[in-house]
């Protein structure tokens, strides 16, 4: 059975709920800039060579973020159900990114284009303070993925995972969240399988 797509009003409150609260008429405004936007599952959001322009918020569904290096598929980032996914310099710098988004399963996304938020926050305080706290957890995520691949053990960065990102863990293929930990997946089978055992 398919679920009823969620009202731009909720998105709304939920956004507000997350990161600022709100006036019934900033929620009238946060509710109009909103942009509903379905994908397949394979589908591409972002192509390599676009330019960012919204913030990305997955109502449901779930997103890999990745790049090439040397050939190779990177995976930068995994978001899921209530998640914010965005590509941060190009969104700012407004040129084209090198990050790919794609939808690994059929994913429902409200869209925050960033003209008209940075339009709507200069007369409304809290969306501005929610455009702020958006920005600040997407940088805090980045940090946290970086730090987690330079100190932290195979088991670590597993386990680590599963705490922060509990969904991602048990939806994603296991290919991007060996990719997304820089482990090979036969690391990372040995370590799921040593972590069932503690």
């Amino acid at each position: 059975m398919k679920k009823p797509v969620t009202p731009p009003r909720d998105i709304a409150r939920e956004l507000a709920r997350k990161y600022s609260t709100m006036t019934h008429d900033e929620l009238d405004v946060l509710e109009s800039i909103l942009v509903p936007m379905k994908f397949a599952k394979g589908e591409k959001i972002l192509r390599e060579g676009d330019i960012c322009r919204h913030i990305y918020h997955i109502e449901r569904g779930l997103v890999r973020q990745f790049y090439y290096k040397q050939e190779k598929e990177m995976t930068e980032h995994l978001g899921t159900d209530n998640s914010i996914v965005m590509c941060i310099e190009s969104l700012f710098r407004e040129e084209p990114t090198t990050l790919q988004m794609e939808a690994l399963e059929p994913t429902m996304i409200y869209a925050l284009p960033k003209q008209r938020l940075e339009e709507v926050a200069l007369h409304n305080v809290n969306i501005q303070i929610l455009y702020r706290k958006i920005l600040e957890e997407s940088l805090i995520l980045s940090q946290v993925h970086a730090d987690l691949v330079r100190f932290e053990t195979a088991q670590d960065r597993y386990r680590k995972m599963c705490k922060l990102m509990p969904q991602v863990i048990l939806r994603a293929p296991l290919v991007y969240i060996a990719n997304y930990l820089q482990m090979t997946p036969e690391t990372l089978s040995r370590v799921r399988a040593a972590t069932l055992l503690d």
